[in-house]
């Protein structure tokens, strides 16, 4: 479900007003609502849905349940104030308290299919528990879709699967994800006769391109323009030198910002200068060796920055509020987008900019000094070069390569200009 932002706006004002809500608390509310609506214009977004309430939570307070957002007020008001959208969209009324977790409950017609197929893949294809969760996640949404629509996975045609995928929202990358998701689903119910016919060719290969995102080739930047992001950072403070930390683990390792979040002394071997630990999403175990950089930037910011107690973990808060606990992923994006805006990087608004944009730059410059793939799969933590093999596609000179040579045309027709 999606409904325009400032209609449904406007219907919650309506709505505090006719319950006598204080005026600071309307207040606060529309101030949340008009960040919410400058982060829509910056995302490109013009339909609102709870998809897009979630993902606003996520990156801004890091999560969209009372389990998963810190327990400070002004948190709490941002969660509230949009649950009040969400709420008011699907039911016409305000729920009466922001839920504590997320329930995903799959309608009873498919929920047998649904567990069934989670559970192939958990034991059959080995996928690791945080792959699984957002595969819930997606089918979830795609069940939820269904159920909103009043139709069955009989009903399906191309038009209404290529109307779900429109309201994903998101950009190019996850459209395709979701895309492979429902499919595997779909043929999945097939082979175990859930389904009298198979309806996974219904889910279109491709993905039609997202206005004003793009191409789906990965950001990249040069080894020049990476060394000012770093050089950049000013390590004479203490969340300084928090964020020089940061910044190495993803430029020279190339760290997703969830195992940055979880980096912790216990996965150093200063016997053996490496530093050992299993990948978050993946759940690959990897073995990196511990850089003089990054191991003097990590004693530095221990004895001189970082703050006592809290978490067990090297990367933390240092707001009074939450002095010493682990970062969200959304905040190691900050911390990394901040200091791609202080080197002024030549069009780096128009480009993605958080530590994902770090990790894809190692790759393709790892590409263009002729390290060969399987390593550069190696560093990545991939499973398959398969994966990896999206940066090519980054590397024109490689590209140049693989170019074939045209043919001489000898026709008389070209000979002559391509007159008649």
């Amino acid at each position: 479900m999606t409904a325009d932002l400032r209609r449904l706006i406007a219907g919650c004002n309506e709505e505090l007003e006719q319950r006598n809500y204080a005026p600071f608390h309307i207040v606060k509310f529309n101030e949340i609502w008009d960040d919410l609506s400058d982060w829509c214009g910056l995302e490109g977004i013009t339909l609102f849905s709870e998809e897009i309430g979630n993902r606003y939570c996520d990156e801004t307070v890091g999560g969209h349940t009372l389990d998963t957002v810190a327990n400070l007020l002004p948190d709490r008001h941002t969660l509230r104030a949009v649950r009040l959208l969400i709420s008011l969209m699907e039911a016409g009324d305000f729920e009466f308290r922001s839920p504590r977790k997320e329930k995903l409950v799959f309608r009873e017609q498919y929920r047998e299919a649904y567990r069934h197929f989670l559970d192939f893949c958990r034991n059959a294809k080995d996928l690791s528990a945080s792959t699984i969760e957002s595969r819930k996640r997606h089918l979830y949404r795609f069940d939820k879709y269904l159920e909103g629509h009043g139709l069955t996975i009989e009903d399906l045609d191309l038009d209404a699967m290529e109307a779900f995928f429109a309201t994903i929202g998101l950009d190019v990358n996850t459209i395709r994800y979701v895309r492979s998701c429902v499919r595997d689903f779909l043929r999945f119910m097939f082979d175990n006769g859930y389904l009298p016919k198979d309806y996974s060719p219904l889910v279109l290969k491709g993905t039609k391109k997202v206005k004003g995102k793009g191409t789906t080739l990965p950001t990249t930047y040069t080894e020049a323009e990476i060394k000012r992001v770093i050089a950049v950072v000013n390590r004479g403070t203490s969340i300084g030198k928090r964020d020089y930390v940061v910044i190495l683990l993803a430029a020279e390792y190339g760290w997703r910002a969830s195992d940055i979040t979880r980096f912790n002394l216990s996965q150093i071997d200063w016997e053996r200068n490496e530093i050992t630990f299993t990948q978050y999403k993946t759940g690959n175990p990897v073995v990196f060796p511990l850089l003089a950089s990054v191991g003097n930037a990590v004693i530095d910011y221990l004895r001189n920055g970082r703050p006592d107690g809290g978490d067990d973990v090297i990367i933390v808060s240092h707001m009074r509020s939450t002095l010493g606990k682990a970062l969200h992923s959304p905040t190691i994006h900050s911390i990394v987008t901040r200091y791609f805006g202080e080197a002024d990087i030549p069009n780096w608004r128009q480009k993605k900019h958080g530590p994902h944009a770090l990790r894809h730059s190692l790759a393709t410059n790892m590409l263009k000094k002729n390290v060969p793939m399987p390593l550069i799969s190696t560093v990545l933590g991939h499973q398959s070069t398969e994966t990896t093999k999206i940066y090519v596609g980054v590397d024109i000179g490689k590209l140049r390569e693989c170019s074939l040579p045209i043919p001489a045309v000898t026709s008389l027709h070209y000979k002559n200009g391509g007159s008649l």
